[in-house]
């Protein structure tokens, strides 16, 4: 099955590149979550716009990454969250919590969608998360979580 990614997709592709992947995924899976769209001529005239869109919301160039991750590399991220006597929290840290935490920490404005928790927080500590600025940059960001 042909589709055009609207949104990035690890491993297969970023926004307005056209796929090949298996009929199920793509009719189960992309297409439901508004990940794609099926590809006709037509939709090939929507690709440009979805670069574009794509570009503005992009770290321009290889420089730029870099120098973000610095600046995310030397923040200290702190997140209150509610937690037990335990340091179990109630409920887990969201990617958007993390784009606001970083923000109110004095970092750069990130897009959710480019954090990656590798495993779901739901302890009080210290937790590193992975943000991707470029295709070949990606920065580490301590995040400390603290019971409110």
């Amino acid at each position: 099955m042909k589709l055009i990614l609207t949104t990035e997709v690890s491993g297969l592709g970023a926004p307005g590149d056209v796929v090949e992947v298996k009929d199920g995924y793509g009719r189960n899976y992309l297409i439901p979550r508004g990940f794609a769209m099926r590809w006709t001529r037509g939709g090939e005239k929507q690709i440009e716009s979805i670069k574009k869109a794509r570009s503005a919301r992009e770290i321009r160039d290889l420089g730029t990454a870099k120098e973000v991750a610095g600046q995310l590399g030397a923040l200290r991220v702190r997140l209150k969250t509610k937690a037990g006597d335990s340091g179990r929290l109630f409920g887990s840290v969201t990617t958007a919590d993390i784009a606001d935490a970083v923000k109110a920490a004095g970092g750069p404005v990130l897009d959710r969608r480019r954090i990656e928790i590798g495993n779901p927080i739901k302890s009080v500590g210290t937790h590193r998360v992975s943000v991707r600025l470029h295709p070949e940059v990606a920065a580490n960001v301590d995040v400390e979580v603290v019971g409110a």
